[in-house]
């Protein structure tokens, strides 16, 4: 009997670093399967961008169509890296006679064909899934000339897709761009922008 005990105890001793192992195993597989790396491709069919213009009289709404887009996150640093264009001659507010001025005095949109933001760093960080609120710095581009920008943005990620939405303004007659503005006409100097945008599941990719 004391031979069977003794036997048993040690068993059971040998089995604690055992289970050690197992569950260490079992929790780097689990952290092994978190992404490190998310990739937001947008798509541009489903990609809403507005503008509103006011002034004294009523206010001017507009919109502009998404050229293409590609943001990578890193979970880990919280760093981000990417690229969005704009057609900028794709802006319309549904009046030709105001767009054609808008393409041709304001914009310039012949020669200054594309807008862009390039985001450069994160302050917050975007969960892998669920919802969550950042604000992302970046440079933007608009006319021939970069700018600082700082832009709040709300992200949801599902299983199958992801959601982001954001509202900004720019400073339009600050960063030189000309003020359409008559004798008749008083508009504001700042313009303010809705994106909604989607995308398929976020790719994700070992960090780099």
């Amino acid at each position: 009997m004391l031979l069977r005990w003794r036997r048993a105890g040690n068993s059971a001793s040998l089995n604690r670093p055992l289970s050690a192992i197992v569950l260490a195993l079992v929790g780097c597989a689990t952290a092994s399967a978190q992404p490190q790396e998310l990739r937001f491709q947008f798509d541009p069919s489903t990609t809403k961008i507005t503008f509103t213009l006011g002034d004294i009289l009523h206010t001017v709404r507009g919109s502009f169509k998404l050229k293409q887009g590609d943001v990578e996150y890193n979970v880990g640093t919280k760093s981000v890296r990417g690229t969005l264009i704009v057609d900028a001659t794709s802006g319309e507010s549904g009046n030709r006679s105001r767009d054609r001025k808008m393409h041709k005095e304001i914009l310039e949109s012949a020669r200054y064909p594309e807008i862009i933001f390039r985001p450069d760093r994160i302050d917050g960080a975007v969960a892998p899934i669920g919802t969550s609120t950042v604000q992302v710095h970046g440079i933007f581009s608009i006319h021939g000339s970069d700018h600082e920008l700082t832009m709040p943005v709300r992200v949801e990620v599902f299983p199958d897709h992801w959601i982001a939405d954001t509202h900004f303004s720019i400073p339009y007659v600050k960063w030189g761009i000309k003020n359409p503005s008559t004798f008749v006409l008083r508009v504001s100097e700042s313009v303010e922008i809705d994106v909604h945008a989607t995308g398929a599941t976020p790719v994700a990719g070992s960090a780099r």
